[in-house]
C-alpha cells in the first residue's frame, strides 16, 4: 500500500491533546526529514477518516483517544501499515509493548528514542511485514495488558487522569484501591493517597471490569485484589480491610451477599 517505495513516507499522527501531537510532528520533522506528515488527527474517529483519505505507511497513535482507542485504528487498518503507539504508560506497561514487540514512544518523546523508532521503521518500509505480522503484535499486547481490551470485547477503562493538588497525574486503574463519590467530584484511593476526577461513579463504573471492581456502596467501587479480608463489625455490618490503605471501608446490605463466601 506503501509509498515508500515510490517517494517519501507518508505519516498519520493521532493524539486528543493537540500540543503533543504538535510537539511530535516537530521532533519528526528534525529527526525524520523526508517523512511526509499528511495528517494530525485529535480522535479515533478522525484518525480512521484521514487513514481512508491518505493511505499513509506510519501511523504515530495515541492509546487513549475519545470515539476509538488507538488499538481499535490499529485493528482496522490494513496490513502493510507501521504502528507505532505513543503512551504515558508507566514501566510495567512499557516491558509489556516489549514483549509483545510493538513499536512505542514514551510522552514525553526523546530525541534517542525517536531517533531508534526512526531507524528501525526506515529499515521495515524497506522490506514488505510478515503475513499477520501487526495482528500477532496486537494479541500479544492485549495479553500483556489486559486491561487495555478486555476478552468481552468491551473495551475496559486501564488508565485515569486525575488531579493530585494542582497537578494531573496518570493512574493504572490496577493501582487503585477503591473509588468513592463526593459532592462535585470522584475520589480516587490508592496506595500514595488520593487524587479527583469529575467522572461520576455510575459512569465510572461501567467503564471498569465489572471481574475486577465490585460496587460495595452506592458510594463506593471496590478494587477485589486491593482487598485483604472482610470482617463484621457489632452490628453485623460487612467490613473490608484493604492491603494498602488503612480505612475500613463499609459494604451496604444490598452488596453484602457478594462476599458471604470471602
Amino acid at each position: 500500500m506503501s509509498e515508500a517505495s515510490d517517494g517519501a513516507p507518508r505519516a498519520l499522527i493521532a493524539d486528543d491533546e493537540p500540543h503533543l501531537a504538535i510537539y511530535l510532528r516537530d521532533k519528526l520533522a528534525a529527526a525524520w526529514p523526508e517523512l511526509e506528515i499528511v495528517a494530525v488527527a485529535g480522535n479515533g474517529p478522525e484518525a480512521l477518516r484521514s487513514i481512508e483519505e491518505h493511505d499513509p505507511d506510519v501511523l504515530f497513535l495515541d492509546i487513549r483517544m475519545p470515539g476509538l482507542t488507538g488499538l481499535e485504528i490499529a485493528r482496522r487498518v490494513a496490513e502493510g501499515v507501521h504502528v507505532v503507539f505513543v503512551t504515558a504508560y508507566d514501566q510495567y506497561a512499557v516491558e509489556a509493548f516489549d514483549r509483545a514487540a510493538v513499536d512505542y514512544l514514551l510522552k514525553p518523546v526523546t530525541d534517542e528514542r525517536l531517533a531508534e523508532t526512526v531507524r528501525r521503521l526506515r529499515d521495515r518500509l524497506r522490506t514488505p511485514p510478515a503475513a499477520n505480522a501487526l495482528k500477532s503484535a496486537l494479541d500479544a499486547l492485549a495479553r500483556a495488558l489486559p486491561g487495555i481490551a478486555a476478552t468481552d470485547g468491551v473495551e475496559r477503562l486501564a488508565w485515569i487522569r486525575a488531579s493530585v493538588g494542582n497537578q494531573v497525574r496518570l493512574i493504572a486503574v490496577e493501582d487503585v484501591c477503591y473509588f468513592q463519590a463526593n459532592d462535585k467530584y470522584t475520589s480516587v484511593f490508592t496506595a500514595e493517597g488520593e487524587a479527583l476526577i469529575r467522572t461520576p461513579l455510575k459512569e465510572l463504573g461501567e467503564s471498569l471490569d465489572p471481574q475486577r471492581f465490585w460496587q460495595i456502596h452506592r458510594s463506593t467501587i471496590v478494587n477485589l485484589a486491593q482487598v485483604a479480608a472482610t470482617t463484621r463489625d457489632l452490628h453485623g455490618r460487612t467490613l473490608i480491610k484493604l492491603k494498602a490503605r488503612p480505612e475500613a471501608l463499609a459494604v451496604s446490605r444490598a452488596f453484602a451477599h457478594r462476599f458471604r463466601q470471602m
